[in-house]
């Protein structure tokens, strides 16, 4: 008798993206004219900058000859130009030493935060943020790291630190030992960015008790203040006990095409049950290279153009573009009366719904009365009910109506 794994049925009804989507086709089917404005899931509307598509078309035009086609990466990790060009710009800049084998590039952040656990002991505990990206949680579940799902909201088996606007959407430090951390900054949903003293205590406290961080930094591109850390690597003693993730998705406009990449450092160890510490770089290149077989050519040589000069300039055009869109929808959100946070260092607007509404009793009211999707605060987290998320990435004259739309609400 064949058996599935029973750790799915322990996760909520659905994820919640594509439980927006049912409610927008919903919508659609009962007002097919409507207009709708999405500002819901943080996909990009500008196109792939000029640098990044010759690159892609020369590496097309190589394709196709038989002197110059190229098959398998090297060894799934990544084209060595490609890392060459990470190490060089997005560390090496910062004055942050990584090596090229510590460096493994994906299809995806999402999935490589998601892929990671797979790594580390089912008996860790897991601590992570709430609100939190919904992907970090759920592997745990689908792996068996966690309990049954909670009437209150969340799992069993996970810590949950509370992000509020009291803490400046920035977590304490856990009470009780935990294992294995998930922090995003600039933080998804909420906007928020950590300062160097901050993610000092956290390094402090992943080597005080022999935990690892897992730091994801898709969205270190769009920090704007000088004084906040772009990569925990820059913190002493981070490459110890720190594993990153970095996407070009949105910061170079790659959801459609695929490239990121993960950082291990060799100095990251890990332990038996017996207490002798094991490399985890290894570990990690192994289940990489077994089960992926690395991104395509094309998108590779499309990444490399990024760190030109020409794409440098071009795509920080496209970051302020996004960026100013974060800008008018704070301001006129502020000026309407509207709490609101993030959309400074971070490409996502974090508000308070009015008049005590529940996440999805707003979306719902935004979306049958202004025909704008959001992103309820909720399905980050328990934690996050109250609170609605906003992108910067729409078209810039469909933010224009959407704020005149909040106007008449």
């Amino acid at each position: 008798m064949i058996t599935v794994n029973e750790n799915y049925l322990k996760l909520k009804a659905g994820y919640l993206f594509p439980e927006i989507g049912r409610r927008i086709r919903a919508f659609k089917e009962k007002n097919p004219n409507a207009d709708i404005v999405k500002m819901g899931i943080g996909d990009v509307t500008q196109p792939l900058t000029p640098a990044v598509i010759e690159a892609m078309h020369k590496a097309v035009d190589e394709m196709a000859n038989i002197k110059t086609f190229k098959g398998y990466d090297d060894d799934g990790v990544g084209y060595e130009f490609l890392r060459k060009a990470i190490r060089d710009n997005d560390f090496a800049a910062r004055d942050v030493q990584i090596d090229l084998d510590e460096i493994f590039v994906s299809d995806g952040a999402k999935s490589d935060t998601g892929n990671i656990q797979e790594i580390f002991g089912i008996d860790n505990i897991i601590a992570v943020t709430d609100p939190v990206y919904p992907v970090y949680v759920d592997t745990n579940v689908m792996a068996g790291r966690t309990g049954a799902a909670k009437d209150s909201g969340g799992y069993e088996g996970i810590v949950y630190m509370p992000c509020t606007a009291e803490n400046g959407f920035v977590p304490a430090l856990p009470k009780e030992k935990v294992d294995l951390i998930y922090l995003c900054f600039p933080n998804n949903p909420t906007g928020a960015v950590a300062t160097k003293e901050q993610l000092t205590e956290w390094v402090g406290y992943a080597k005080e008790n022999k935990a690892v961080i897992l730091f994801d930094a898709a969205y270190e591109a769009y920090i704007s203040d000088p004084d906040i850390p772009h990569s925990i690597y820059e913190i002493d003693g981070a490459k110890d006990i720190a594993i990153e993730f970095r996407s070009f998705s949105k910061t170079a406009g790659f959801t459609g095409i695929r490239c990121a990449y993960s950082v291990v450092p060799k100095n990251l160890k890990a332990y038996k049950k017996d207490g002798i510490a094991v490399d985890v770089n290894p570990f990690w290149g192994r289940r990489h290279c077994t089960k992926f077989n690395g991104v395509s050519y094309i998108s590779q040589r499309g990444a490399e153009a990024v760190y030109s000069p020409q794409g440098k300039k071009q795509i920080r055009q496209t970051i302020e573009l996004y960026m100013n869109n974060a800008k008018t929808i704070c301001d006129s959100l502020t000026a309407l009366g509207y709490t609101v946070y993030g959309g400074v260092n971070a490409p996502y607007i974090w508000l308070k719904t009015p008049d005590g509404m529940g996440s999805w009793e707003f979306f719902d009211h935004l979306l049958e009365n202004a025909n704008i999707v959001g992103t309820p605060g909720a399905g980050f987290g328990t934690a996050g009910e109250g609170f609605f998320r906003l992108t910067a990435f729409a078209l810039p004259e469909n933010v224009t109506v959407a704020m005149e739309r909040f106007k008449k609400l």
